[in-house]
């Protein structure tokens, strides 16, 4: 009885998460054909900066966590090693809403392009925790010209 119940809601959680998860992507796509007229450019040490009237520093943030479908299943790959797929959709989830929400927050300051962009990102939860919780903080941050 207690291992239906367990298959049960291990099935649950994976519909529930893959329908998630695919609206997020696209809200994603979106959001990201509604930004595209903002370009993001990195420069080098040696090459010059495009001329401005405004600079000013954007940052986006998101923090994006996988279903228990998702952390179940990783975790029985990291027992013979390879691959993480699901961990890679985490990543490519959180990076580009990062990247949209510090778009849009330049988009809304009147920004027409963000230079020198970066990406940190930070391990909120594991799968060793007792938690069994897998999260990503994904922070974004460049700066705006007007």
């Amino acid at each position: 009885m207690e291992l239906l119940v367990f298959l049960t809601l291990l099935t649950l959680g994976y519909f529930v998460g893959l329908h998630l998860e695919r609206r997020h992507f696209e809200d994603i796509k979106r959001r990201e054909h509604k930004t595209l007229f903002v370009p993001i450019a990195n420069f080098g040490a040696k090459q010059p900066l495009p001329t401005a009237q405004t600079a000013q520093l954007f940052m986006g943030s998101v923090v994006v966590s996988t279903d228990y479908f998702k952390s179940f299943t990783a975790s029985l790959r990291n027992l013979v090693g390879g691959r993480i797929v699901v961990y890679e959709s985490l990543l490519d989830r959180g990076r580009r809403e990062a990247l949209l929400r510090m778009k849009e927050q330049a988009i809304a300051a009147g920004a027409t392009q963000i230079v020198n962009v970066r990406l940190e990102t930070s391990n909120i939860g594991s799968q060793t925790a007792n938690n069994g919780m897998v999260a990503i903080e994904v922070i974004a941050y460049g700066t705006g010209i007007r």
